[in-house]
């Protein structure tokens, strides 16, 4: 299962993997910008990779956030299905890829990492040096207020407010990089969803959906990370959604070198000093 997710990758060149890690070497400050793409050997399928991305198998439509917020309907739809992937998604574990990186922060080297994943593996790895930068599926916060709890404790909730819920309908094999699969449609009717305990507001898990923004302070934030960097590593993402592929622009702005693995184009590809078309795991074993 766990390389079940992984696309086919180009055969390793030792002569292109070494000028890489050469490369790589040369830089005294280094940003890590994560994808899906780095959790694909952990059983997590990424959404674009060809013929084993989510979007090139199923017609899978992420939720967006002005249809959760205004619809009843879609916030059962969608906690009905997320609540029987949790019990997969919540125990996916860190793959290599993420402990090497945790690993790295012992490195004066290491300046920071981002990632568009929200997932956990990096902190469930070690990774304290971090930004989430779409927030992260394994704690719930309120719409309205700032109460927040984890995701485990927010599903037993589900669990009680749904007797047999979980034992009537069967979680079907696909479960998208953020923790959703797809259900028959009208699963969802009736199906009950705790409010906030300190003010009946509407729970949501702490991810930035589809249609909704990154908070500009984080995204500040990251900016400066890059800034204070003097190179650029992305692994596994293809940079297709501006969020993420920002940073990359920002640094190639600069005349920053910008590194790139990931298993198929990118939107940054003319931007790359170097880019490999390996699987991540064959190139950070050799970091």
């Amino acid at each position: 299962m766990a390389q079940k997710y992984v696309p086919k990758a180009a055969e390793v060149c030792e002569k292109s993997l070494k000028e890489f890690i050469s490369a790589i070497g040369n830089i005294d400050k280094l940003v890590v910008l994560t994808g899906a793409g780095i959790s694909t050997e952990s059983g997590i399928p990424d959404y674009r990779s060809k013929d084993v991305g989510l979007y090139a198998r199923i017609a899978h439509k992420p939720i967006y956030h002005q249809d959760y917020m205004r619809s009843n309907r879609c916030r059962q739809r969608y906690w009905s299905r997320n609540f029987l992937a949790w019990p997969r998604f919540g125990q996916a574990a860190p793959n290599i890829n993420h402990y090497s990186l945790a690993k790295w922060e012992a490195s004066d080297r290491f300046h920071w990492l981002i990632t568009q994943n929200v997932d956990g593996l990096h902190h469930k790895a070690g990774s304290n040096m971090v930004t989430e930068l779409h927030g992260n599926a394994l704690h719930v916060h309120c719409t309205t207020c700032d109460y927040t709890e984890s995701r485990h404790d927010y599903q037993e909730k589900l669990d009680k407010a749904n007797p047999g819920f979980k034992d009537t309908y069967v979680a079907p094999g696909e479960i998208a990089p953020d923790g959703d699969i797809i259900l028959p449609l009208g699963t969802e009717k009736g199906f009950k969803i705790p409010e906030c305990p300190c003010c009946g507001g509407l729970m949501k898990t702490a991810v930035t959906f589809f249609g909704d923004n990154v908070k500009m302070d984080k995204v500040n934030f990251c900016y400066e990370k890059v800034d204070q960097a003097d190179g650029l590593l992305a692994l596994g993402t293809s940079l297709a959604v501006l969020s993420g592929f920002r940073f990359i622009h920002h640094a190639h702005l600069q005349k920053k070198p910008i590194f790139i693995v990931n298993i198929g184009p990118t939107r940054a590809d003319h931007m790359a000093t170097l880019k490999l078309d390996y699987k991540i795991s064959d190139v950070l074993s050799e970091l």
